[in-house]
């Protein structure tokens, strides 16, 4: 498969941001953090939308479609960041004009409830967008120099990234061993699930899944990996990498419990595929952004995860 890669971004680009999913509690902080994207040298403009408060969602569902449709159309901007996730991006998926976006192919940005635009993006618009960091949880606060290097690199150039060089504390750790290469896809686990036997989730064949999550109990991962087994997805795969899992473990010494280990030893432990768990990716400090859709090489014997292609061209 061919995905369509977009522009890399140039100073002075103008950025698009939106809110497809939840409005933040303060929006004082959309300021703070345009003000950061500003300093690189890049222009901002918000989403007529964005601010917008409707329950748990950041406006109706048409209002939030109608950012997108009008961010992707603006053939002035070049990039498309995602103000925060939440809840409510997966109540798009089957009202967007999907010609729009494989028109206007952009770098678009965003993690965790963005995964379900992200691979309705890849599935029905051929287009690569990068799982990385958010206008309110990330830029409005102090990013940290790995998480900022690391991502505005990928966006900014069409030269192949190469080995992932990992934050000083963390190192992989091997589950099952072994070599693979693929395309990459995955993001947020509950959100991914969530689109198993919808048109909406990319071809699974040969792929490498990259799966992450936050404050999601073990037998809650529990439940959700036995869903992919069920349907087959780990037979699909040429290899898994685990991503950051925050806040995963029962706290509670009352409760009785698997630990988060137990429960990936338990889907993962036998598969002749390499696994890798510990991938320094989303919902912690330092994180490595990646580009959904690039080919990359996994490799749980030295580990060492490479992007073998650019995000953008």
């Amino acid at each position: 498969m061919n995905y369509l890669k977009p522009k890399k971004l140039l100073k002075g680009d103008l950025i698009g941001i939106i809110s497809p999913a939840s409005s933040p509690d303060d929006l004082t902080l959309i300021e703070s953090g345009v003000k950061y994207i500003e300093g690189f040298g890049y222009q901002t403009i918000l989403g007529k939308n964005v601010g917008k408060i409707r329950g748990y969602l950041a406006g109706t569902d048409a209002e939030r479609v109608d950012d997108i449709h009008q961010m992707f159309g603006d053939k002035k901007v070049k990039a498309i960041f995602c103000l925060r996730g939440g809840y409510g991006a997966f109540r798009l998926l089957d009202k967007i004009d999907y010609k729009v976006i494989r028109n206007n192919p952009k770098i678009f940005v965003g993690f965790s409830e963005i995964t379900a635009l992200q691979m309705a993006f890849l599935q029905k618009a051929n287009l690569i967008t990068f799982a990385g960091p958010m206008v309110i949880p990330n830029f409005s606060k102090e990013v940290s120099s790995y998480t900022e290097e690391n991502f505005w690199r990928l966006i900014t150039s069409s030269k192949k990234p190469g080995n992932v060089i990992f934050p000083d504390k963390d190192n992989l750790v091997a589950i099952t061993p072994g070599v693979a290469e693929g395309n990459v896809i995955g993001g947020n686990l509950a959100v991914f699930n969530s689109l198993l036997g919808t048109k909406y989730l990319p071809d699974l064949k040969n792929k490498i899944l990259l799966i992450e999550d936050i404050s999601e109990p073990p037998y809650k991962i529990d439940r959700m990996l036995n869903h992919l087994r069920l349907n087959k997805v780990f037979k699909k795969l040429k290899g898994i990498t685990l991503g950051s899992f925050v806040d995963c473990n029962e706290t509670d010494e009352k409760k009785k419990t698997l630990s988060l280990d137990e429960v990936f030893q338990h889907y993962f432990g036998d598969l002749k595929i390499p696994v890798v768990k510990n991938f320094s990716h989303i919902h912690i400090k330092d994180f490595v952004s990646v580009p959904m859709g690039i080919k990359l090489k996994l490799n749980a014997n030295k580990r060492t995860i490479e992007f073998l292609e650019s995000g953008v061209r």
